[in-house]
């Protein structure tokens, strides 16, 4: 019999075989966890691979030129992931969201999202079909992107100071060629277009107002700028507590220049607290996963490039739907095998941590960011 070969990068995380219950409920649209948090929101990496290698994702000392990412057998195709897609938007997903690592590096990304464009709800009307990028492909990429059914993008910007920045990406990648590919997204109306900014102390902290102002005064609120508390995900980042800045003091630094009021959610489950300006040009988020949890209402689930499925940012252990999708279930098993999974999610590792209950996972590496997207 002929033997199977298996990745090495295929066993770098703890992953279980979903279990297919005997009785096949079919979805509802209605799954909650024992929590009782709908599952509203999926997240998709399409791709490990980055072409950053920010201090606080990929540091370049640990994801070296040499660093195994995954092989192209290992990747979910694009049938595969629509396949997973529209099982999880029949349990009531409306919302999906691509990453990385950096999605636009994936071959053609476009055809995926055109796929992705074509799903309906239970009720017929179309997906909140989004993107994060890090937009050094952007400009050249967003006709194409818009073209095949994307509504909007994140772009993820750390500083305006163009040595800052080359500093943090690391790899001497200049600002103005991510303003570039903001630009060109705000043309082709990918939008509303937001920009994520993470906060480290003692990094780019002083880069707060600068960007507060840069993005009042050129978008005159149509991009929100929202700023990311520095995050413990994954082992590799270096995290500690002293490097973060609570978005309390992000809001303060920003208030005392142009004043801020709340305002009220968009949505059930929304990572970021509003603020808009009190002379209404435009508004922050403020997301603030490390000083103030919303693990109350997460409703995100995660989808790595190879198909394992996560219910947390900073899980050590993912479900193997893949092993499903190669093995022969039919969509009626993955449903229930996914159904069951979600009703059994009780994670909350934020708010344990806040109160110093956190376990690192049994003595498991969690996951890093660049696996499973932010």
């Amino acid at each position: 019999m002929a033997e199977r070969a298996i990745p090495i990068a295929d066993l770098r995380y703890a992953a279980a075989t979903p279990r297919i219950p005997e009785q096949l409920t079919p979805p509802s649209g209605l799954l909650a966890d024992r929590l009782g948090r709908p599952l509203h929101d999926l997240r998709i990496s399409v791709t490990d691979r980055c072409n950053f290698r920010c201090s606080y994702c990929m540091p370049k000392e640990i994801f070296t030129n040499d660093y195994g990412f995954l092989p192209q057998s290992s990747l979910l195709s694009f049938e595969e992931i629509t396949r997973l897609a529209r099982i999880f938007v029949a349990h009531g997903v409306h919302k999906l969201r691509l990453t990385g690592g950096e999605p636009l590096l994936r071959k053609n990304v476009e055809k995926l999202i055109e796929m992705l464009s074509a799903l309906r709800t239970p009720e017929g009307q179309p997906l909140d079909l989004t993107l994060t990028t890090n937009a050094t492909l952007l400009a050249r990429k967003a006709q194409a992107l818009k073209d095949a059914g994307l509504k909007r993008v994140t772009v993820s910007l750390d500083a305006l100071d163009d040595a800052v920045f080359r500093r943090m990406n690391d790899v001497d990648f200049p600002v103005a060629d991510v303003l570039a590919g903001i630009e060109e997204a705000r043309r082709v109306r990918l939008g509303p277009l937001k920009v994520n900014m993470v906060v480290k102390r003692g990094t780019n902290d002083h880069e707060i107002v600068p960007m507060a102002r840069w993005f009042r005064e050129h978008y005159d609120g149509q991009v929100i700028l929202r700023f990311i508390e520095f995050m413990d995900v994954g082992a590799s980042n270096g995290w500690r507590m002293d490097d973060v800045l609570p978005s309390a003091q992000v809001r303060q630094r920003i208030h005392e220049v142009f004043p801020l009021e709340p305002t009220a959610p968009n949505a059930v489950g929304e990572t970021a607290q509003r603020w808009r300006y009190a002379d209404g040009r435009g508004e922050i988020g403020l997301i603030s996963s490390v000083t103030q949890a919303f693990c109350g209402d997460c409703n995100r689930a995660r989808l790595s490039t190879e198909g394992r499925l996560y219910l947390c940012l900073f899980a050590s252990q993912g479900q193997d739907l893949r092993s499903l999708l190669r093995g022969g279930a039919s969509d009626e098993q993955i449903a229930a095998a996914i159904g069951l999974i979600w009703q059994e999610r009780g994670d909350r590792y934020s708010e344990l941590r806040g109160a110093q209950q956190a376990d690192a996972g049994s003595g498991r590496r969690r996951v890093e960011m660049h696996y499973i997207g932010g």
